[in-house]
């Protein structure tokens, strides 16, 4: 390719994280077990009641959601809307990747339901230093995105005791005084760029407040923006793959627009069909990337409609190796389940 050649300029990392991995996994493993691989859905009979129940969607990604439905998989707001006679056959439930509060699981016990929970180890990390930090008599400031499945679940932990805030601006209207012990947790989806501005407020209203571990932020939230930016600097338009309920893609976007410093503009789809030609009028060269709840394949498919309009030419930016890797729930561990994906 000349050095003037159309060209994507292609985001490594990308894409699915290990707590989406694993989350996605455990609820193939249970189709796999109950018979429901393509090949056993090829003659399986129909039955009157699903493989298994998930509360929420298990990532956000409509994509994942709408494939694991035609696998077989039911997907529920609520628990009350999964039949008795479901929990009486003992048909698995699965908690979604972003964890659920203490009531969901009270009221699941109650029903005596067969809970999987597919929550990601790092949010359970912060759901248990919740209760650490209540424990000790703290008052917890955490940085969320109010409605987000993650921050309710969290929230859900000590009403309270957990503060909500999701801007600066809301610092304003939090009061404590300086007998107070304060501590700062947050969603783990989002990074140190995007809550520094809402920290620096807090350090100067609470200076007395504790921060939280460095531990706590999603290694592949701060992984992905990394490389977004340096894909946005070698690009004139950027590309993010990603549902609108991702709040992790829907940032990406955001820093890549950062990126771009006025030279172009961002996009989010969800897949090659939401592209829109006009959108690369005059443009070289088209970043892509993904967020962490994402399909390769759908990347895929925009790389290769992106190759139809002219952009032959790609290189990757890739700022470092992922190796995380988490093990299956317990509950499907001990049934010695091997990896289905």
């Amino acid at each position: 390719m000349s050095a003037g050649g159309k060209r994507i300029v292609l985001a490594d990392p990308r894409g699915f994280c290990a707590g989406v991995d694993r989350a996605i996994l455990t609820v193939q493993t249970i189709l796999k077990a109950a018979g429901h691989s393509a090949a056993d859905r090829a003659v399986a009979r129909p039955t009157d009641l699903p493989p298994v129940y998930v509360r929420r969607q298990i990532v956000h990604n409509k994509h994942v959601v709408e494939d694991l439905s035609r696998q077989g998989a039911v997907f529920v707001q609520e628990l009350d809307e999964i039949p008795d006679e479901a929990v009486a056959a003992g048909i698995p439930v699965v908690f979604s990747a972003h964890g659920v509060s203490p009531t969901v699981k009270a009221e699941a016990a109650a029903r005596g339901m067969h809970i999987v929970d597919a929550t990601c180890p790092l949010v359970s990390k912060v759901h248990r230093e919740v209760l650490r930090f209540v424990k000790e008599g703290y008052e917890i400031i955490y940085i969320g995105h109010r409605g987000h499945d993650e921050a309710v679940g969290v929230v859900g932990e000590s009403p309270e005791h957990v503060h909500l805030i999701e801007h600066a601006s809301d610092v304003d209207g939090l009061e404590f005084s300086p007998d107070v012990k304060l501590v700062l947790l947050s969603q783990t989806t989002l990074s140190v760029d995007e809550t520094a501005d809402t920290i620096a407020a807090l350090k100067a209203k609470f200076p007395w407040m504790a921060m939280p571990p460095s531990s706590d932020i999603c290694y592949a939230t701060s992984n992905r923006q990394a490389a977004v930016k340096l894909v946005a600097e070698q690009s004139d338009c950027v590309v993010i793959v990603g549902s609108a309920n991702s709040s992790n893609s829907v940032r990406l976007v955001e820093v890549a627009q950062e990126g771009l410093g006025g030279r172009g503009r961002a996009h989010r789809v969800d897949d090659a069909g939401d592209l829109d030609p006009a959108w690369f009028d005059g443009v070289r060269a088209v970043g892509v990337s993904s967020g962490a709840s994402v399909p390769d394949e759908l990347v895929g498919g925009v790389v290769e409609a992106l190759q139809h309009m002219g952009y032959t030419g790609m290189h990757a930016v890739e700022t470092i190796k992922e190796n995380m890797h988490f093990v299956l729930p317990a509950e499907l561990r001990a049934t010695g389940n091997r990896r289905a994906r």
